[in-house]
């Protein structure tokens, strides 16, 4: 059972970080999917990107391969009217994020608009070919209750469409965020992978750039949600919904420490204070 994860990017195709992530026994199975493959090139690798366009190469890859769920980096819909955050959607104001979705077509910074709209469109692309934005209804950033719901309804018959935020993932599962692509050194890019891969065993098919590797932590709580495993994954947020014609709110989906799977399932191996 097999997710896709993908760290977007609007001005070109080669900025794509795109994995696929499996569980293979004890260890993940990452196969990084270059911007170049069959599929995702053809006469657009230049960019910019379509998010249209994008969205059909994603769902047919996805298609190809059996995957129903997308772990996407980048806000899928606005802030709603009374989330009680005054530029932020409920889940961003909780992370903290660096950049806020408002109202529609209110985003801080400001430069960070044509993203954020890139992004809610790809999301809208994919809607429009039978995916969905994760919807679970329990309350909001209780994990257990929240995947606990989703295990219950019929994911076979669902493709679902899952937010990430790969800094703050970093820090959920306790390691140094990754520094942002503009500053980070190939060591940066090694000691955050081996400090993930001692939490996490992980196998790649090559060694992840920094767009690659952001879509690795990223997509780990979509593995856990795929799994039905509601100790590896933290939702926070609220559901999404259509209000005055737009997409509002949404989930924001972290990875948590692997061993608060053992502790759930063995109480009485927590450490004590």
């Amino acid at each position: 059972m097999a997710v896709l994860s993908v760290d977007l990017a609007y001005r070109r195709w080669s900025d794509l970080g795109i994995v696929i992530l499996d569980r293979k026994a004890a260890a993940i199975s990452c196969e990084i999917i270059p911007s170049t493959a069959t599929g995702l090139d053809a006469d657009h690798a230049g960019g910019p990107i379509d998010p249209n366009i994008l969205a059909g190469r994603l769902n047919h890859l996805c298609g190809v391969r059996g995957i129903r769920i997308i772990v996407l980096d980048g806000p899928q819909a606005w802030k709603s009217n009374a989330n009680g955050c005054l530029h932020a959607r409920l889940s961003e104001r909780q992370l903290n994020t660096a950049a806020k979705t408002g109202l529609p077509g209110m985003v801080k910074p400001g430069p960070y608009r044509p993203f954020a709209e890139f992004c809610l469109d790809v999301y809208d692309g994919l809607c429009r070919r039978g995916w969905r934005r994760l919807d679970t209804q329990t309350r909001p950033g209780m994990h257990h209750d929240h995947i606990d719901q989703y295990a219950n309804t019929n994911l076979d018959a669902q493709r679902i469409l899952i937010e990430s935020y790969p800094h703050a993932a970093w820090k959920s599962l306790g390691l140094k965020p990754l520094p942002a692509k503009r500053r980070a050194r190939v060591s940066d890019l090694a000691e955050a992978y081996h400090g993930l891969n001692c939490l996490v065993p992980i196998s790649t098919t090559r060694p992840p750039n920094h767009d690659q590797l952001q879509a690795i932590v990223g997509g780990l709580p979509g593995l856990a949600i795929e799994e039905n495993n509601a100790a590896d994954a933290r939702i926070v947020g609220n559901p999404p919904r259509r209000e005055d014609g737009h997409w509002r709110e949404g989930f924001i989906v972290l990875p948590l420490p692997p061993h608060s799977a053992e502790f759930a399932q063995f109480p009485d191996k927590m450490p004590s204070a």
